[in-house]
């Protein structure tokens, strides 16, 4: 790098949504120049980092620079910039006009995804827009040959840059081609992303694809196999999807930005942040990794100044701005991730670890069914909040600034007509007045004895709602990864974040915060301290050994010298340049890849990649699997041309008292308090300022709550100590605390979520760990669930079945350390493969609570490999049923018998031996995953309780259920009405009768009389009329049917209620004995949860004519032989409604399961997959649409047993309220002498070699008259 110029400006600049700021160094001087614009304001300039860098010239130099003319560099030294072009750009969808190419039979492989919809309580099912206009298939395909064998003496076999042996099928057919690209010409459409199967490998068609587009005159192209060379073709396809779309508005702006400069900016350094934390120059800065480029700058600044110079702690990032906080962590080495999902769009590149929290200063404020709540949604920037002066709504800007934690006197004044007034605390105290009306009116309903709250307590009460929104990820990014939330130590920055600093650390545990001199422009000042990086990788597929390794090691040296020769083209020297070699490893049969870092002890000798590995992989998941190989997936190398520019600056200790500059009330706890007030810039290292207090750093509000202290340390920044919560607050009222009703249910909810990522993170199975198919919750002593983390659909309040069950079975003989096991539907289990663990928790030897976890395992035995036979006839036939059992007893984990329950299932008839599970270790080890996972919940259960004290936790444990009735109760009188006025059903004076049915396709049929009391708000299902107990697998348990119907529930009230109990208690599910929803004992009931409680919603959701009825089944599909199995669920059509149409191949209503990459599944399989894509015009027409379902067509490379277990092939979905049918499904083999067998909605059949399935999964119904 060029030396460091003496009289020449350095500038820093974070180009935000809302504001840009500027850092710039000034020759002379030891403090930085700081600068805030609005980053849009067209009246008084084009572009706010330029002038930014045009006001700071003019004062540094003296001399005018008027606006239309170009920016003299003789002065700058060099320009650093982060910006959020991308981001807006995508968020907004306005990026370039794009088109995709996509492997012939995968025209829809992007929209569909992994299938999984995005919110599975909204009934709408909304997705993000795609970003491509078009697409067009390109006449190609290359297949992985998974056994060379099979193809001897093959000339055809190439070999792929991952070391994978290919095989051209179909040549690409360029002619073809030309006239289709020509025609995105036509339409005035020259960006183009390209992603080809299998291209990670075999590029080569992408490559030539490319090169015909630019001499077509296509102005950018985005290659999938040169920007994430890694297998998986949908988050490779939607990363050059996204390259595409970004790029070439980057460029323009970037473009634009240079342009204002003379012509002497060449010589300048102008770099770019990248979403991994390194900077880049202006034509090696694409929109793939610019999508985090401003908050990139956050984690660089608070991680290079503070730790290690500050605190010896992990530090966790908490950037607070307006409308979100993004959360991150540092230990020593910026912890990154290789793909990320922002505004609906997956981004496989390196990236920092950043969560964003729907949560910031214009969260919007509002009180419903009875409790506070804060955002998700937000009041944006205009109108804003309140106190903005543009008749904006209540959020938690207001709230602060009613407690004084804003200050108006230190806040711009740039409201009003003629942007010069200040903050108005007026209005928002009559807009809260207006609020405290509703809400005492409210409390006064349930308890007229209530004293009435002040409007300091709502708004405090807001706040407090907003710390606990805040830190509920705050404790799942640190658990998850396998680390205590307490042991770290808070890096607060952003407009907002020091105003809620203190008490989010004390919540959070944590008894220190960090807040940064430059808090309010940290991500700017970060840009100064990042270094510049490069990175190359390319995927390398092999077992991890010696010889794999030396091939590794030949890689990584080519990949060196490619990074180190772009670094050195940058100016830099040797000596300047650091590089880190990763090798991107799993272990065999599981998705869950690691990027290893080579380490190198202190003698500089390498340690083996696989010991740093297993080492890893026991951190983040809390096991080890042994006698498993190692995969290499990828080679990957960094590097880092280091700048050293920045430095902290350390200040002289100073002796005497702080200035106070003035004295403000300030609200805290229940009281007004003078608190003084200190600015920042006249406080020195050394100074210690009790709270309560306020400091003014700049624009931002520090408070410093009472019992705690701020001390200003020796680089200027203020660190602020924090003494413990008190606890044991005692219930004061009979009825919630509006405050507390929130903090709780998010609490609960809280518990039930991290004890679902301790399960994800310690199972070995990919059913829990990959495809989510688990569910976690927590119940009261009753056996009534509290809060139930919302995973898998099906699951909802069936484990209270569960646990209830239990509770009648064991009585009083439950000790502190059991843990029960049980899966039997007459014991309140779904169907077998649903395992429950079930851990009593005990307080002083009270037995106070229950945590439950229920997990889907992949094999528990049964008549066929999968334990998902499509004919089983007797529950026997399905595998291990076990009705209760201490699987560990007084803290001994009880293997033996265990063990004895899975490999040797009872049978009624003495003469079958029924085959036991054939996984027995991954039982094992996912039950101890389950065990560790409620351990999990005991021990945050524990924490409650030392917090608030057993009363209180349990006072709350039922207010919360109440509240969700309450929530419910409201739903059921608006519904009640709504149906009562539109003339459908049976009424009298108080309540209306609906009746509904549906049929399954043998004809058993589901009878619903379904009547609703809107004065009440109750609601009676009566199932009498369904049919008998069928002679087949599609037997629902009764905890199914309560399962169907609460989620029903959840998705009609629409707002984001706990799931518990109380959702039930206005509810009477009635289901006649001996019906195939209340089935015997010995009946064989696999399909019912997957196939049956699909039919359940349709009938429940057309009673509330909610929407019509969506494709009504999971389509399961399962294959394999004595060497391997797989399980899969494919999407369909959801049914349209009253104002939106279905959406197209996701999963419906009771599953959400993922669906297998299309490369990875024959990558690790005996398949070929010919066509996975949307099936037309399956959905139902009218009004509103019903979504398409999907069709998927794989060709067996050898023999295996093929099991499909399917509805909807014989009865269509229906249509609402005059719409179509959708598309009923179809199951159909094409043999190798090319005949079409019709298999039928349920077979098992064995598939030789080159036959196909082709498999048409049913459209949604559609709404209203065409």
């Amino acid at each position: 790098m060029r030396s460091v110029s003496g009289d020449k400006l350095r500038f820093c600049i974070d180009r935000g949504g809302t504001f840009t700021d500027v850092y710039a160094e000034i020759p002379g001087q030891t403090d930085g120049r700081v600068l805030k614009l609005l980053s849009v304001d067209p009246s008084n300039y084009d572009d706010a980092p330029v002038e930014g860098i045009r006001r700071i010239l003019e004062e540094f130099t003296g001399e005018k620079i008027p606006r239309a003319s170009k920016i003299p560099t003789d002065k700058i030294e060099w320009i650093r910039m982060g910006t959020t072009v991308a981001t807006n750009a995508l968020l907004e969808r306005k990026g370039e006009r794009i088109a995709l190419c996509v492997t012939q039979g995968f025209h829809d492989l992007l929209q569909i995804g992994n299938q999984a919809r995005p919110y599975i309580f909204d009934l709408t099912v909304s997705k993000p827009s795609n970003l491509y206009e078009e697409v067009i298939e390109v006449d190609e395909r290359v297949e992985l040959v998974r056994d060379s064998r099979e193809n001897l003496g093959s000339s055809a076999l190439i070999k792929g840059v991952s070391g994978e042996l290919v095989k051209v099928v179909r040549p690409l057919k360029e002619e073809v081609l030309k006239p289709l690209l020509k025609g995105l010409l036509e339409k005035g459409i020259s960006c183009l992303a390209i992603v080809l199967m299998h291209s990670y490998t075999y590029p080569q068609h992408e490559i030539a694809v490319e090169k015909l587009a630019v001499s077509l005159g296509f102005k950018h192209v985005s290659l999938s196999s040169a920007l994430t060379p890694m297998v998986r073709a949908v988050p490779r396809g939607l990363t050059a999807s996204v390259d595409a779309y970004l790029t070439p508005v980057i460029k323009e702006y970037l473009s634009g930005f240079m342009s204002k400069f003379d012509e002497e900016l060449e010589k300048l350094n102008v770099l770019f942040m990248q979403s991994d934390g390194g900077l880049a120059p202006e034509n090696r800065f694409s929109g793939h990794k610019a999508v985090l480029s401003g908050p990139a700058g956050g984690v660089v600044g608070y991680s290079q100044t503070l730790f290690g110079l500050e605190t010896e702690k992990p530090l966790i990032g908490f950037d607070m701005g307006g409308t979100s906080t993004d959360v991150s962590r540092y230990a020593g080495s910026y912890e990154q991730v290789l793909e990320t999902q922002i505004a609906g769009s997956i981004i496989q590149a390196p990236q920092l670890d950043i969560n964003t929290v729907a949560a910031g200063g214009g969260s919007k404020l509002k009180f419903q069914f009875g409790a506070f709540r804060v955002g998700p949604e937000s009041v944006g920037a205009h109108p804003g909040p309140v106190c903005y002066r543009k008749g904006g709504e209540l959020a938690v800007t207001d709230a602060n600034l009613i407690l004084g934690y804003v200050i108006p006197d230190y806040f711009p004044s740039i409201f009003g007509p003629n942007e010069d007034q200040p903050l108005d605390i007026k209005a928002t105290r009559e807009e809260f007045e207006k609020l405290a009306i509703q809400i005492n009116s409210y409390r006064k309903s349930q308890d007229p004895s209530v004293k009435g709250m002040t409007v300091e307590e709502i708004a405090m009460g807001f706040v407090n709602v907003a710390n606990e929104t805040m830190c509920r990820p705050i404790r799942q990014l640190t658990e998850m990864k396998g680390h205590e939330t307490r042991n770290h130590a808070l890096a607060c920055f952003g407009g907002a974040g020091p105003q809620h600093a203190c008490s989010i650390a004390r919540s959070l545990g944590m008894k220190e915060v960090f807040i940064h001199r430059f808090c309010g422009i940290l991500s700017a000042y970060g840009m100064g301290l990042a270094d510049v990086v490069e990175e190359a990788q390319e995927p390398y597929s092999a077992v991890y050994g010696p010889e794999s390794v030396l091939e590794a090691s030949r890689r990584d040296a080519n990949l060196l010298k490619q990074v180190k020769q772009k670094l050195q083209e940058q100016g830099f020297r040797d000596g300047n340049i650091t590089t880190e070699t990763y090798l991107n490893l799993r272990y065999e049969g599981t998705d869950t890849s690691i990027m290893v870092k080579e380490q190198k002890t202190e003698d500089g000798v390498k340690s083996d990649y696989d010991v740093e590995f297993v080492k890893m992989f026991q951190q983040e998941y809390g096991f080890k699997l042994e006698n498993r190989n190692i995969l290499i997936c990828d080679v990957r190398v960094r590097g880092v041309g280091v700048t050293n520019i920045l430095k902290p600056q350390a200040m002289q200790f100073v002796s005497g008292n702080p200035k106070v500059e003035s004295y403000y009330k300030v609200y805290f706890g229940n009281e007004w308090k003078d608190a003084p007030l200190f600015k920042l810039e006249n406080l020195g290292y050394g100074h210690i300022i009790p709270g309560p207090a306020i400091i003014m750093n700049g624009n931002s509000t520090v408070i410093v709550e009472p019992n705690c202290k701020a001390i200003i340390t020796k680089y200027g920044n203020v660190k602020i100590e924090i003494e413990s919560a008190s606890s044991g607050t005692k219930i004061a009222e009979k009825v919630a605390d509006v405050v507390l009703l929130s903090i709780f249910n998010h609490r609960f909810m809280g518990i039930a979520e991290q004890m679902g990522r301790t399960l994800q993170r310690t199972s070995i199975s990919t059913n829990i760990k990959e495809r989510l198919d688990f569910s976690c919750a927590l119940f009261g002593p009753d056996g009534g669930l509290v809060a139930n983390a919302p995973h898998v659909p099906v699951h909802l309040g069936a484990m209270s079945s569960t646990v209830k069950w239990q509770i009648n079975y064991w009585g009083d003989n439950l000790t502190e350390g059991d843990v029960l096991v049980t899966n039997h539907p007459r014991a309140g289990g779904s169907h077998l493969p649903d395992i429950t663990v079930v851990t009593p928790v005990f307080d002083n030897g009270k037995l106070v609570f229950f945590v439950a976890s229920r997990g889907h395992h992949a094999e528990i035995g049964g008549i066929t490999p999968g334990s998902m036979p499509p004919f089983s006839k007797s529950i026997w036939e399905e595998g291990a049923a076990i009705k209760a059992f201490k699987l560990v007893e007084k803290g001994n984990f009880q293997e033996e018998g265990i063990v004895k329950l899975l490999k040797f299932p009872s049978s009624d008839k003495l003469e079958h031996k029924i085959p036991g599970t054939r996984r027995l270790q991954d039982n094992l080890s996912d039950l101890r995953a389950q065990v560790a996972a409620n351990q999990r919940g005991i021990s945050l259960i524990k924490e409650l309780i030392e917090q608030y004290g057993l009363d209180t936790v349990q006072g709350y444990m039922t207010f919360v259920q109440l509240n969700a009735e309450e929530a419910v109760r409201e739903m059921l009188k608006t519904v009640g009405t709504r149906v009562s006025s539109q003339s459908i059903g049976v009424q009298d004076s108080k309540s209306v009768t609906i009746e509904e049915e549906d049929y399954m396709d043998d004809g058993s049929v589901i009878h619903l009389k379904l009547t609703i009391d809107s004065d009440k708000g109750e609601a009676n299902f009566d199932f009498n009329g369904t049919s008998p107990e069928v002679y087949g697998n599609w037997n629902a348990p009764e905890a199914v049917t309560a399962a169907a119907v609460i989620y029903c529930l959840r998705c009609l009230v629409n707002v984001d209620i706990p799931l518990n109990q109380g959702c039930l208690a206005p509810v009477k599910i009635h289901i006649p004995t001996g019906s195939f929803l209340s089935p015997s004992d010995k009946a064989a009931v696999v399909g019912g949860n997957v196939l049956t409680s699909q039919r359940i919603t349709d009938v429940v959701l057309t009673a509330f004519q909610a929407c019509a009825c969506s494709q009504g089944c999971m389509n399961n599909l399962t294959f394999g032989d004595d060497t391997f199995g797989y399980y899969e669920t494919i999407g369909g059509g959801s049914g349209a409604g009253p104002t939106w149409d279905g959406t197209s191949g996701i999963q419906c209503h009771m599953t959400n399961t993922r669906m297998t990459d299309p490369e990875i599944f024959e990558q690790r399989y005996p398949v070929f997959l010919h066509k996975f894509g949307l099936r037309g015009n399956s959905g139902g027409g009218g009004q509103h649409k019903g979504g398409d379902g999907l069709v998927r067509e794989i060709e067996f490379k050898r023999p295996v047993v093929v099991s499909i277990l399917s509805e909807r092939r014989v009865h269509a979905p229906r249509g609402l309220n005059g719409g179509k049918h959708g598309a009923r499904g179809a199951n159909y083999l094409i043999t190798n002498d090319k005949r079409i067998v019709n298999l039928g909605g349920k077979n098992t059949i064995e598939v030789q070699a080159g036959e196909i399935l082709q498999i048409l999964t049913p459209g949604g119904g559609g709404w209203g008259c065409p």
